[in-house]
């Protein structure tokens, strides 16, 4: 394989601040031309999959195959511990010989304060190993605390300014899938003090091994379930819309994986326990964003992320909630920028033959499952409507965009999400 090429700033700074800035080492060549031609690229992504029924069983093992001696063990609520997942995890480190300590409590919409508390504890506890129970902010965090835990200064440092070159092992133990954190080498946490939701990267950021058992996400809540959907939507759409070239093979793929997502989604919600959706699901969330709907497109941007995090940096609301309330006001802005995108998108995903229907049907599918469509349902109002639009323009400085996402640009946006 050649060696990396170098991709522009602007593509540097989105890779840096969103979400997908680690789905893989994929680096692109841009070309000024929109176009199919696949970009020249290099492509790496180390993750282990185990994808399976009982496979966190054997966590011990894989880990104590790279060497693990001591483990944080990194989980969200006690629901982890009331399933009865967390005793067989310590059960199968404790048989492989593996000490651990234990850091809980991390919250959906992940911040910084807990990420510096896990640092702290991984520093006494001398971990060489992170393992994370739960689902993308559980993960982010956990890659966030391997990367501090061998640095000297503030771990915030790793979200504005340093790529991570060293960090601990990070293993991981997938209990919702929608982030497609499992596979890829960037985690996002909010630093509740400045608001600034931004991600960290690095190539020591990949898990060693990621374990993905669709039965142990049969307990997802139906809220959770369906924003979850959203969040891989968001993933697969932010290239195929804005890319300058973007290959037809890339293109298809992200189709067949939204409607995947979409059927998966509607089964789901009838019969949580269909362990083939459940999968299909599971899988095409790491598949979003593990690098392979990037490979050979150029010029891309994650402007929809970039908004949504402005969102719940000031509400707090969940991810993927957040998503489903921008993706369809953004389409109507941004559509005339890539028509083509959007006729195609329409007919692909709908059946239908016009840009318009194509974005009013997406919309029309996330309320007919029940994630929201309007900024009042989210926690945006008139009070702190403002300070989010400051908000997300203030993103621009290091997600790009500029000349695009103007303060009027992105008020014209946020009408259109009422």
């Amino acid at each position: 394989m050649s060696s990396q090429l170098s991709m522009s700033e602007t593509l540097k700074k989105a890779l840096k601040t969103s979400e997908a800035f680690g789905v893989a080492d994929v680096s692109l060549k841009r070309q000024a031309v929109k176009g199919k031609q696949m970009q020249d690229f290099s492509f790496n992504n180390p993750v282990r999959i185990e994808f399976g029924k009982g496979k966190e069983k054997n966590i011990g093992a894989y880990m104590s195959e790279f060497g693990a001696k001591r483990a944080l063990i990194v989980y969200g609520s006690d629901r982890v511990k009331k399933s009865g997942l967390f005793d067989e995890t310590v059960n199968s480190l404790k048989a492989c010989g593996i000490e651990f300590t234990e850091l809980g409590g991390v919250k959906s919409n992940p911040v910084l304060t807990k990420v510096r508390e896990g640092v702290k504890i991984a520093k006494e506890f001398k971990a060489d190993s992170v393992l994370a129970i739960g689902g993308g902010s559980v993960l982010d965090s956990s890659k966030a605390i391997a990367a501090g835990a061998l640095y000297d200064g503030d771990v915030w440092d790793f979200f504005v300014s340093k790529s991570a070159d060293k960090a601990l092992m990070i293993f991981d133990i997938i209990t919702l899938a929608a982030t497609g954190s499992e596979m890829n080498r960037g985690g996002v946490v909010t630093n509740e003090a400045t608001k600034e939701k931004f991600g960290c990267d690095g190539a020591a950021l990949y898990p060693k091994v990621s374990i993905i058992n669709p039965e142990l996400q049969a307990t997802v809540s139906k809220e959770y379930l369906v924003y979850s959907a959203s969040d891989i939507i968001a993933h697969s759409i932010e290239g195929y819309f804005t890319a300058t070239s973007h290959p037809e093979l890339i293109r298809a793929y992200i189709e067949a994986n939204i409607k995947t997502v979409m059927k998966t989604t509607e089964i789901l919600l009838e019969n949580p326990n269909d362990y083939e959706a459940r999968g299909d699901f599971a899988w095409a969330a790491t598949m979003a964003l593990n690098g392979l709907t990037y490979v050979g497109t150029s010029g891309f941007s994650y402007p929809n992320h970039m908004i949504e995090h402005a969102i719940s940096a000031v509400t707090d609301c969940p991810h993927g909630a957040g998503l489903s309330v921008v993706m369809p006001a953004w389409m109507k802005f941004y559509k005339e920028r890539n028509l083509g995108a959007f006729k195609r998108f329409a007919k692909e995903i709908f059946g239908l033959d016009g840009a318009d229907e194509g974005i009013e049907a997406l919309k029309a599918w996330f309320e007919k499952v029940g994630t929201p469509t309007k900024l009042s349902q989210v926690g945006v109002n008139e009070a702190n409507l403002g300070e989010i639009i400051d908000l997300a323009n203030s993103y621009t400085t290091s997600w790009g965009g500029s000349e695009i996402y103007t303060k009027e640009n992105l008020a014209k946006i946020f009408e259109m999400a009422k």
